[in-house]
């Protein structure tokens, strides 16, 4: 799993929302839980084509319409712009608590909340 300060943050900060599903979205694997262990990589949205990045869109959709209902539940995006650009279309209810804020907002952000 992914280790960044940033990304620890967010994991703690979704877990004290108290959601019924915690989803990792990972440039590689697309869609992953908490429980799954992957082999490490070195791939990231930032760097793929916008075909590229529509496609990896497309598989998440396709796998989140598994886990949830698109129409009536509700998403909590703790990613960044790339990562839900284009899942956001494809959901009716969403939430980005940390729109707009750059990297060390977020973790301002993210430290305020979990004290």
């Amino acid at each position: 799993m992914y280790i960044s300060p940033l990304f620890k943050k967010n994991l703690k900060y979704a877990f004290m929302l108290n959601p019924d599903k915690i989803f990792i979205l990972s440039a590689k694997y697309h869609l992953l839980s908490l429980n799954e262990i992957v082999e490490p990589y070195d791939l990231t949205l930032n760097n793929m084509r916008m075909s590229e990045l529509k496609d990896w869109s497309d598989k998440v959709i396709a796998e989140l319409k598994n886990e949830i209902d698109l129409e009536k539940d509700e998403v909590i995006f703790l990613a960044g712009d790339r990562y839900r650009k284009y899942l956001i279309p494809s959901i009716k209810k969403y939430n980005i608590p940390m729109k707009g804020l750059r990297i060390g907002e977020q973790l301002r952000f993210l430290t305020t909340k979990l004290k």
